[in-house]
C-alpha cells in the first residue's frame, strides 16, 4: 500500500479554525502541489480529506474526486487516521489532505511504530510504501511546493 500525506497549505489565521481559507500563497502552493500529484498518483488512488475548509481547497486543486473524512479532522489521532486509510492492508493506495502535527504524528508511527511529532511542510507530501513482501514502510518521498516544480 502506499500513503500519502498531504499537508494543507497556507491559510488565513482566524476563527472558527475548521472556516479558514487558503491564502493566495495556499492557493498557488496548492496548485503546484496538485498539478504534480496528478501526474504521479496511481490511477486507483483514494482521496480522503479533513473537513477543514483550507483542506478542502487544497485537494480541490488537484482536480479529482474525494471523500470528506471526519476522521481526519483536527480533533482527530494519528491512529484515527491510520484506521480510516487502512494502512497497511488496503489494497489501493490513499492520499491524506490533513494537518499538522496528525500527519508527522501519522508518519512516525507508520516507519517508527512510536508517535512523534514530526513536521510536515505547508502544501508538503510525505509519500510513504509498504510491500507486502518483506512488510517494512520506507519513505518514497517528502518534498515541499518549492521543489516540486524541479521534480519531474
Amino acid at each position: 500500500m502506499e500513503l500519502i500525506l498531504w499537508r494543507h497549505a497556507e491559510a488565513e489565521p482566524g476563527e472558527p479554525d475548521a472556516s479558514r481559507e487558503l491564502t493566495p500563497k495556499g492557493q498557488r502552493h496548492a496548485a503546484r502541489m496538485g498539478a504534480w500529484l496528478d501526474r504521479k498518483l496511481p490511477p486507483a488512488c483514494r482521496i480522503l480529506v479533513s473537513p477543514a475548509t483550507r483542506c478542502i481547497q487544497t485537494v480541490e486543486a488537484l482536480g479529482r474526486r474525494y471523500e470528506v473524512v471526519e476522521a481526519l479532522s483536527t480533533e482527530s489521532s494519528a491512529e484515527a487516521i491510520i484506521g480510516a486509510c487502512g494502512w497497511p492492508e488496503h489494497r489501493q493506495p490513499a492520499l491524506i489532505v490533513g494537518h499538522q502535527p496528525l500527519l508527522g504524528q501519522v508518519a512516525s508511527m507508520v516507519l517508527c511504530g512510536d508517535k512523534q511529532d514530526w513536521r510536515i511542510r505547508k502544501a508538503g507530501v510525505f509519500w510513504i510504501e509498504h510491500k507486502e513482501a518483506d512488510g517494512v514502510p520506507y519513505i518514497r518521498l517528502v518534498a515541499g511546493p518549492d521543489v516540486i516544480g524541479k521534480l519531474r
